[in-house]
């Protein structure tokens, strides 16, 4: 049986959803970013107990057939945007093969649920990236713009200062850096 996760956006979530899992006493076949597979069918009761538990941690189960499009739409874009291999179809491509739908679907569905467009969350996710990057790598900020596919340093800059009122070098400066979780990012206002 499939269940469908909001909200998983690294790693660490697929830890946490296969520890509720095992606590629960359920076998996972198989946990990835937006979904985990068990060999059970999941009774209410215990599909309640495991929402209790991924909860604390900003995790929850979608049950309807929206909600898991638009999960699927953020984990490919998150995919898309941390791919350290570049790719090489833009993001409309890139969405309608992974998802087999048409681009204009998939847009206007995203559009309607989380009040912001895909090429704005795509590009903040980018910047929470670029965060990361100024923050605990040693890239200098052309680097940056390079694995994050901006067309240039002064695309990158632009869109880094529209997005967190900061240019990439101001921030790098700042003592108290803010940065979001991938949850969080279309729940701020825009």
């Amino acid at each position: 049986m499939k269940i469908y996760i909001r909200n998983m956006a690294c790693e660490s979530c697929k830890v946490v959803v296969k520890d509720a899992l095992l606590k629960l006493n359920l076998n996972p076949v198989k946990v990835e970013l937006g979904q985990a597979e068990i060999k059970e069918e999941l009774t209410n009761a215990t599909k309640q107990k495991l929402d209790n538990i991924i909860n604390k941690v900003g995790l929850e189960i979608v049950e309807t057939k929206g909600g898991i499009l638009i999960e699927s739409i953020k984990n490919h874009c998150q995919s898309y945007v941390v791919s350290e291999k570049h790719v090489k179809v833009n993001i409309s491509e890139y969405l309608s093969q992974k998802l087999n739908k048409d681009y204009k679907y998939i847009s206007n569905i995203f559009s309607e649920v989380e009040m912001c467009t895909i090429v704005h969350y795509i590009n903040m996710l980018k910047i929470e990236r670029a965060k990361e990057m100024l923050l605990f790598a040693d890239y200098n900020l052309t680097e940056i713009a390079h694995k994050l596919n901006f067309n240039n340093l002064s695309a990158f800059s632009t869109q880094f200062k529209k997005i967190t009122g900061f240019n990439p070098t101001h921030y790098k400066n700042l003592k108290n850096k803010k940065r979001f979780a991938i949850q969080e990012l279309t729940k701020k206002k825009q």
